[in-house]
């Protein structure tokens, strides 16, 4: 009797694990998400999976649907492709996301293909050819777990719309009839643009072609727990290519009301980035790196302001700065908070700066004037960065505090465009400090 009932138990745990496998490698999965710690009530979801074509075209069909009912799109681990079960999402095209899209990344990896010419993510009412934006809204990407994104093996191209491609930036397509030889917004990794009340937050984003993330005239949003990896350079077939312009997040035009918190890693160039700056490309431009123009409508409206910046632990491989504001051409950068900044260089290549503020550089409009960038508040930065605050533009009404250079030489602020571009600025607990050699 005991062994009959063993073997009962036995049978049944089998046909148990037979059925939970068979469940799991269904062709349309279905996923369920708690709204938040401790909750009971689970959400349904969209999957990619339960969509046929390519990974792109089976995401924002997921999108697509997700948006008519309310659902969450989840891309999982496994991906069911065209060629059986993998753990990897390979995009030929970007994932276009919608008003009303929360895009959950659970623990997955989403790779560009060598055919990939666009963004990771893009909000999905700018593009090419798009003039008029039309505004969007409550838009979040959120990950859990671990969730990579990585750019392609041989990227088609990289860097900005100023980089020809192989003569400054790597990219297959220089010499190809009929394809852009410069970089542009394409090469951005995640890009929204006119998007209210958006959230991105846990993800790792390593060799992207160009920016990482760049938001441009958004607002009411969070950017939390991101990880950059990316070195300004790639080796591919044997060679080590170099890949410009691979900061990691930007704020552009008009951008306010933000949060940023938790960044981490290294890039290519600028960590993290305001830049404000004017040009003369419209919008759907594939001959610039902002797809929104980079006009000023005026008013105030192009001003990046009201931005909290606090814990970002990483540093520029590049040899550049760690956070950048850059403002120019009677457009504006004021009332930002900087808290917490930790150099992780190491025994590395030292950044130029661990801050920089303005630039005298004519090719944005030279020295900002006085009142063009103010009311920033700057506070707990360490670093071992050539400058540690580097002001090389115009700074009023702000407050400097509880900065700390160590191991370089020189003051922890460089006033380099001199004290007459500099007003009503008070600084307390500067210091510059030297660890005795061991």
């Amino acid at each position: 009797m005991k062994n009959n009932c063993t073997g009962m138990i036995y049978g049944a745990l089998l046909f148990l694990l037979i059925v939970t496998q068979s469940m799991m490698e269904t062709t349309a999965e279905t996923w369920s998400l708690s709204p938040a710690t401790g909750s009971d009530t689970a959400y349904p979801v969209i999957t990619p999976n339960d969509f046929e074509g390519s990974d792109s075209e089976r995401i924002n069909q997921a999108i697509t649907t997700a948006a008519t009912s309310g659902q969450k799109v989840v891309i999982p681990k496994r991906n069911r492709s065209q060629n059986g079960w993998r753990d990897l999402w390979l995009l030929d095209s970007a994932i276009l996301v919608q008003s009303g899209t929360t895009l959950v990344l659970d623990n997955c990896r989403i790779k560009l293909s060598d055919r990939c010419r666009d963004n990771f993510i893009r909000s999905a009412n700018c593009g090419i050819d798009i003039s008029e934006i039309a505004p969007l809204s409550d838009i979040h990407i959120m990950g859990i777990g671990s969730v990579l994104l990585e750019g392609a093996d041989k990227p088609r191209a990289t860097g900005d719309s100023a980089k020809t491609l192989r003569e400054r930036s790597y990219g297959t397509d220089a010499g190809v009839p009929e394809e852009s030889q410069t970089g542009d917004w394409r090469n951005i990794g995640i890009l929204l643009a006119f998007v209210e009340h958006f959230s991105i937050e846990n993800l790792r984003i390593n060799d992207s072609h160009g920016w990482a993330i760049s938001l441009e005239r958004c607002a009411f949003g969070r950017v939390r727990d991101i990880d950059f990896a990316s070195t300004g350079e790639k080796v591919i077939d044997g060679v080590s290519e170099t890949i410009l312009n691979q900061d990691g997040l930007n704020l552009r035009q008009g951008c306010h009301n933000i949060i940023i918190e938790n960044i981490s890693g290294y890039t290519g160039d600028d960590l993290v980035a305001f830049t404000n700056i004017l040009g003369n490309k419209p919008a759907g431009s594939m001959e610039s790196t902002m797809v929104s123009g980079s006009n000023n409508r005026g008013e105030g409206l192009d001003d990046i302001r009201y931005v909290i910046l606090r814990n970002v632990r990483g540093h520029c491989a590049g040899g550049h700065h760690i956070i950048r504001l850059l403002n120019a051409s009677g457009l504006k950068i004021h009332d930002v908070i900087i808290d917490g900044l930790v150099d992780t260089s190491g025994t590395g290549k030292r950044s130029r700066a661990a801050l920089k503020i303005g630039d005298s550089n004519p090719r944005w409009g030279g020295v900002t004037p006085l009142g063009d960038t103010y009311g920033i508040i700057i506070s707990n930065i360490m670093s071992r960065a050539e400058h540690t605050i580097l002001i090389a533009g115009a700074l009023s009404e702000s407050l400097i505090t509880n900065v700390m250079k160590y191991d370089a030489s020189g003051d922890p602020i460089t006033y380099e465009s001199g004290m007459e571009n500099i007003r009503q600025v008070e600084t307390t607990a500067v210091s510059a400090l030297v660890r005795p050699k061991e």
